[in-house]
């Protein structure tokens, strides 16, 4: 990569608001509010060349890769069906430069140093569930797309929260791949085929057996509309809308629930609308007609159960409200598309069944949450569980005369800061400086 910066140039570059309107684009922030962000890269460029022992003159450059929101299709992706995302303002930052080596060293604040041989990409059984993982399988999958990565130092800081439901792990994969290929690819690798090459690390790798609406989120950037029916080539629909301009916050509410232990529950629901697509002889639900499934439903409870009917009932609503939320934010009709996600929430509770694992009564953060936030916004805005549910995170559109009681209200059940604003960036991974 011949044009890095030396880290003093990019220091400066800081200093002196050269980047401030790069900044202003990622973090949807007025130039007087950019003052945390600048600081922020300072302090990352310092502690790179703490870890790396770097001097001022050598080189570097910085990337960034955002988390995501889902706006609409509550576990349709694994099924091929349609799905409404956003990439987010909260993001993962990183300094990094060749290092000549085969060494891959990723710092990452907070978790320490990951370090791998950039020759040796082979699945490693003993590290699934690994950082190392992830990074083995983004540099294999970007070597099948012509750009063979060779050692680096990475230094990443990140306010993605773990467990959001702001996929702080497709914000690492979509981080480790945009910094690989930008140092040896010249960033030739499109952001579709580089959220493909995010799910390939984290299904065949990391072992998670995710679909692609995360890692799509987090490359693409902004409001996107994606199809699955073909996992090959999904189909990605860019939509321009400003949810502050309509005078709604919209905020994801951490509850603090516990993740641990769910991937049983996690894993049953593509579990369970696959098998309601079995019993038409077919593997996954979009590749059944909705008017067909709806004539064979007594069939469909017989061999499959009365969840599993209830969820795949839920996949075929929720691809179909996707298409309506698309065409309410393209029209301009706000008011519909709240009525849309309040209904996409209602589903998800009464049909997925993913907003409690009802293990312990007396533990149900993600129930609470939604009847807090309906008490909170009375007859305006509108919530929903958000992500994989059962513990986590709610979304809740809020209007901005009511979100200092709102935050208020939530915190006091879930504690200080468990209200983050967010706002959708319209740029997926990228390379800042």
């Amino acid at each position: 990569m011949n044009d890095l910066k030396p880290i003093s140039e990019i220091q400066e570059a800081v200093l002196d608001k050269s980047l401030d309107a790069a900044l202003a684009r990622l973090y949807r922030r007025q130039d007087m509010e950019l003052g945390p962000y600048r600081e922020r890269i300072l302090k990352l460029l310092e502690r790179y060349s703490e870890i790396f022992d770097a001097s001022p003159e050598d080189k570097a450059a910085v990337f960034s890769a955002p988390g995501r929101t889902e706006l609409g299709g509550n576990h349709t992706d694994h099924q091929g069906g349609k799905v409404l995302t956003a990439a987010v303002d909260l993001d993962a930052l990183c300094c990094a430069a060749p290092n000549g080596t085969d060494a891959v060293n990723i710092y990452s604040e907070g978790f320490g140093m990951t370090s791998i041989s950039a020759k040796d990409t082979a699945v490693h059984e003993e590290e699934k569930g690994t950082s190392a993982a992830i990074v083995r399988g983004v540099l294999d999958g970007l070597a099948a797309n012509g750009c063979r990565a060779g050692g680096f130092n990475a230094c990443v800081v990140s306010d993605v929260p773990g467990g959001s439901g702001l996929s702080s792990s497709a914000c690492f994969e979509i981080l480790t791949g945009t910094v690989a290929d930008g140092l040896f690819g010249g960033g030739a690798t499109d952001s579709e085929e580089m959220a493909k090459i995010g799910q390939y690390a984290e299904n065949t790798y990391f072992g998670k057996p995710s679909g692609l609406l995360d890692q799509m989120g987090c490359s693409i950037g902004g409001i996107v509309s994606v199809e699955f029916a073909d996992r090959k080539r999904p189909v990605c629909r860019k939509v321009d809308f400003d949810f502050a301009a309509a005078g709604h916050a919209l905020c994801i509410i951490d509850t603090g629930g516990d993740h641990s232990g769910l991937t049983d529950y996690y894993s049953a629901i593509p579990g369970e609308m696959c098998a309601a697509a079995r019993v038409f002889g077919k593997s996954i639900l979009s590749e059944v007609e909705e008017s067909r499934f709806l004539a064979a439903l007594p069939e469909v409870r017989r061999e499959a159960g009365d969840r599993a009917l209830m969820r795949a009932l839920h996949y075929y609503a929720d691809c179909r409200r996707v298409e309506e939320q698309v065409a309410a934010l393209e029209g301009g009709d706000f008011d519909r598309y709240l009525q849309l996600v309040r209904a996409s929430g209602d589903s998800s509770f009464k049909c997925l069944q993913n907003v409690d694992t009802h293990r312990d009564p007396a533990d149900q953060p993600v129930v609470l949450a939604l009847a807090a936030a309906e008490q909170l916004l009375g007859d305006t805005g509108a919530v929903r569980v958000h992500g994989g549910g059962f513990a986590g995170t709610i979304q809740a559109y809020v209007p901005f005369e009511k979100l200092d009681s709102f935050r208020t209200g939530m915190d006091r059940l879930f504690g200080d800061g468990a209200v983050r604003v967010v706002y959708v960036r319209p740029v997926g991974g990228c390379r800042i400086i």
